[in-house]
C-alpha cells in the first residue's frame, strides 16, 4: 500500500512538473516569424548555414589551393574539384591549380565539415536560405567562377 501511495505522489509531481513547463511556455513570447511578408527586414543568425561559398578579391580570385580537403571531409561527397598541375613562372615548380569548384547543394546536409577542413578559409556558408528551384540540376553550382 505503501509503494502505492509514493508511486501516486510521484506520477502527480511529474504530471504538475510537465504543467508547469507548458504553463510557463504558453506566457513567453512567440518569435514566428511571418516569412513572406517580411522577407525585406528579415535576418538570419550568423551561425546559420545556407549555402557554401568562395569568397572573391577585388581582381576576382580566390584562396583555394585545390588541396582537396574540403572534398575528402564532406561525408556524402557534394564536393567536386577538378584541379591542374601548372608550372609556377616565379619559382619554376609544378603547382596544383583549381579548374572547376562544384558544390552539390541538394545533396549537402550543412555539416560544416567541409569549411573546418579548409586551411586556407577558401569556403565559408553564407546565411542565404531561398534554394527553391524546379530541377535538381540548378542546384549543382560552380564556386569558383565569380558571382556577379
Amino acid at each position: 500500500m505503501v509503494k502505492y501511495i509514493k508511486g501516486l505522489f510521484r506520477g502527480i509531481g511529474s504530471l504538475l512538473t510537465g504543467m508547469k513547463v507548458t504553463f510557463v511556455e504558453y506566457f513567453t513570447p512567440k518569435v514566428t516569424q511571418q516569412y513572406p511578408e517580411n522577407r525585406a527586414e528579415l535576418k538570419m543568425f550568423d551561425r546559420f548555414c545556407g549555402e557554401l561559398t568562395m569568397p572573391h578579391d577585388e581582381n576576382g580570385n580566390n584562396r583555394c589551393i585545390a588541396c582537396g580537403l574540403c572534398q575528402m571531409a564532406c561525408p556524402n561527397n557534394t564536393i567536386r574539384i577538378t584541379s591542374e598541375m601548372v608550372e609556377d613562372p616565379e619559382t619554376g615548380k609544378k603547382k596544383k591549380r583549381l579548374v572547376k569548384y562544384e558544390y552539390d547543394l541538394g545533396s549537402c546536409m550543412f555539416c560544416h565539415l567541409c569549411v573546418n577542413a579548409c586551411p586556407h578559409d577558401a569556403i565559408r556558408f553564407s546565411t542565404n536560405f531561398e534554394h527553391a528551384v524546379f530541377t535538381r540540376s540548378k542546384l549543382v553550382k560552380t564556386l569558383n567562377k565569380q558571382q556577379s
